[in-house]
């Protein structure tokens, strides 16, 4: 049983000055994918939170010790999902039931509805005169534009089920797209994929950033290494990453978890060093010190070049996806044009070249991570959520006046 503390009362009391007093009046309800870690998308849905100090939170899976305070001061409903074994962990293979346990929610009763989409979210049924706007990381990739990657990395028996859930599931997630009254997307690179899948129009707000967060050192204090951070997956591609710095002979540090730590733990020469998952202070302090961030992978967004601007320091980015939407070439950071080793080692010596002509200004970093702040993020979201409301009340039948009673009728004289 958790204690609450009389701080806790009196903070759950007191407004919260990031909320917009303009949708104070309605009953909230966001829906998350599944909650059990606090990545890129739990972000997002924090500062929903932020917006929606009274809303209720939907999920599938829910862990409270891995997600922050500010999500965990809401009510959480799980859906069915969370009943089933070791859901928390394995969540993920149980994306066949999702659309059953979305329209299993009951969210009569609420007026604003905010799904989170990245995996099954926006597959709620929403009540008749709610208003449902979906904020979209991507399409699910898995069955949509990675469809064919995820099935390469899969072992034959995975491929085979694959088949027919994921044509059901991209049917389902189609057709689901019609209970949305307004989209709006984390870039305009997501937008593109909802025009494409869904056929629907989209807003672009992107994601916010704690850039107050991070923080540049003096020169004196850079180090001598570039650096690479994130989930350890394929998509992300950290082994050319390190084959190219393994092939310089130049440092690299690479820091995060996934299912390649141990892939890239081998790959790595004695010039990289694979440091796994660390705390936030470990990597502000990296983020700050390094020459450049190396960013190989297409990302829908990518906030990790932000924060390595917004400490200060330049981009080396594979010039597709986000990246063109949060580096600005030759300000923030420079690109490459193919997913190589040889395109990223030509890239780190251009980089190279770049810092040492002091091309890149601090100030001019600051100011562009700055304009992804979370406050910029409240406001445009904010924006788009009235605009979608006021659409709902344009289109909602309105009573028709009482005819004039007719005239009493008197015979004639």
């Amino acid at each position: 049983m958790k204690i609450v503390s009389a701080a806790d009362l009196r903070t759950a009391a007191r407004p919260d000055p990031k909320a917009d007093p303009a949708f104070a009046g309605l009953r909230v309800a966001l829906i998350h994918y599944w909650l059990v870690t606090m990545r890129g998308g739990e972000k997002v849905l924090e500062s929903l939170c932020e917006m929606f100090p009274q809303a209720d939170i939907f999920t599938h899976a829910y862990d409270p010790e891995a997600v922050s305070p500010t999500i965990r001061r809401h009510k959480v409903t799980t859906s069915l999902i969370s009943r089933l074994p070791r859901a928390s962990r394995n969540y993920k293979s149980y994306l066949p039931l999702m659309p059953l346990a979305l329209e299993e929610l009951d969210l009569r009763g609420y007026d604003l509805i905010i799904s989170s989409e990245s995996g099954p979210a926006k597959g709620i049924i929403p009540p008749g005169d709610a208003v449902h706007v979906c904020y979209c990381h991507s399409p699910m990739r898995y069955v949509w534009n990675m469809y064919h990657d995820y099935g390469e990395r899969s072992g034959r028996v995975k491929r085979l089920l694959m088949k027919p859930f994921s044509h059901y599931i991209r049917n389902w997630d189609a057709v689901s797209a019609l209970r949305v009254d307004g989209f709006v997307a984390n870039s305009d690179n997501v937008r593109r994929r909802i025009s494409r899948y869904y056929n629907r129009d989209a807003g672009v707000v992107f994601p916010p950033v704690a850039v107050d967060d991070f923080a540049p050192v003096p020169e004196a204090g850079l180090g001598d290494y570039h650096l690479m951070v994130g989930e350890l997956v394929a998509y992300k591609r950290p082994d050319l990453a390190i084959e190219a710095f393994n092939r310089m002979g130049r440092k690299l540090v690479v820091i995060g978890g996934g299912e390649m730590l141990e892939t890239a733990r081998r790959l790595a020469g004695p010039t990289v060093e694979v440091l796994g998952p660390q705390p936030f202070n470990m990597l502000k302090h990296h983020y700050a010190r390094c020459r450049s961030l190396i960013f190989p992978g297409e990302e829908d967004f990518g906030i990790v070049p932000l924060e390595a601007t917004a400490s200060g320091r330049p981009v080396l980015a594979y010039a597709r996806g986000g990246a063109l939407e949060t580096v600005v070439d030759g300000v923030t950071g420079l690109f490459f044009d193919t997913q190589s080793v040889e395109a990223i080692t030509e890239g780190v010596e251009r980089i190279e070249a770049a810092l040492n002509a002091r091309q890149f200004e601090t100030a001019a970093m600051l100011a562009h991570a700055a304009s992804f702040s979370p406050a910029e993020f409240r406001r445009k979201m904010g924006a788009e959520i009235r605009r979608c409301l006021d659409a709902a009340q344009r289109d909602k039948p309105q009573a028709q006046p009482s005819p004039a009673a007719p005239a009493t009728w008197a015979p004639a004289e």
